[in-house]
């Protein structure tokens, strides 16, 4: 299945996504959850719940409504550097012999059509197309072997950064750089992990004006999902809605010679295999 969070007058809503449109989930079956996070607490038990919810519902256009980012309210969003050994290459660094994390904060997330707004802060902003898993129930200490029973579905996203304050500051700014307003794209949909029977085998690539600019395959991480999943659920408890961004290949902006940066007006679009087409464009700052 595939859900999308929409903006009514009454707030943010979960719907299901048909071939005749968006169904509002809550309003066809009052016991389900107004939130998409909130239905992913009901496990399997909400998703199908939510088909039957979707074969009887009342569709309406998608682009009678303003779309919001599938998860509008994750209470962590976790991000992987330097999972491919290309673009570590590309970043001149050491292929990592453990997971490179860090984070954004959830007012970076934007939806797919959105603008990404450039900073008047910032001199250097570059694209990173990456999937993004989404967790589907609570997970500590979980093994790599049952990993994939905590991803609920997953999204293409764009981890926008701004690598002269990523890199350029004292010390570095990995989490400044990376967590400016709309420095989060994620979308078009939100699809259930039934629908990616193999997350590390799927192509993925972003085209900027057309032109493609990345073009690899999930099957290149050094870390594997199911890694991921059990070294972060180490160190932090997991919850239903949480974002995981698994790392962008090779083709960043800042590797290019010379250095590529987005600038107004440019368009950005990260596909992803079995996913769909996420598509933002560039304004400057007002």
């Amino acid at each position: 299945m595939r859900f999308v969070t929409y903006l009514d007058p009454e707030g943010p809503r979960a719907a299901a996504v048909g071939p005749s449109g968006l169904v509002d989930l809550n309003r066809t079956d009052p016991s389900l959850p107004v939130s998409v996070r909130g239905l992913l607490r009901l496990g399997q038990k909400g998703l199908l719940k939510a088909a039957a919810a979707l074969g009887e519902g009342s569709p309406f256009p998608r682009h009678s409504v303003r779309l919001l980012p599938a998860i509008p309210d994750p209470s962590k969003i976790i991000c992987i550097g330097l999972n491919y050994a290309d673009h570590a290459a590309e970043s001149g660094c050491e292929v990592p012999d453990e997971p490179v994390v860090f984070s954004k904060f959830p007012s970076a997330l934007c939806a797919d059509g959105d603008e990404i707004v450039l900073p008047e802060e910032c001199t250097s902003v570059d694209y990173e197309a990456e999937l993004v898993a989404v967790i589907g129930k609570t997970a500590r200490r979980v093994a790599p072997e049952s990993a994939q029973d905590y991803v609920a579905g997953y999204l293409c996203g764009n981890d926008v950064s701004a690598r002269d304050w990523q890199l350029g500051k004292p010390a570095g700014q990995w989490l400044l750089g990376k967590t400016f307003d709309r420095f989060a794209p994620i979308g078009p949909e939100l699809v259930t992990a039934e629908e990616i029977p193999d997350p590390g085998n799927l192509d993925i690539r972003l085209r900027l004006n057309g032109k493609t600019m990345q073009d690899s395959n999930t099957s290149q991480f050094l870390f594997s999902l199911d890694q991921l999943v059990a070294y972060l659920s180490n160190v932090m408890t997991l919850e239903p809605g949480d974002l995981i961004f698994t790392g962008t290949p090779p083709g960043v902006g800042m590797g290019r010679k010379p250095q590529l940066w987005l600038k107004p007006g440019d368009t950005v679009e990260v596909e992803i295999e079995r996913i769909g087409t996420l598509t933002n464009r560039c304004v400057a700052d007002e």
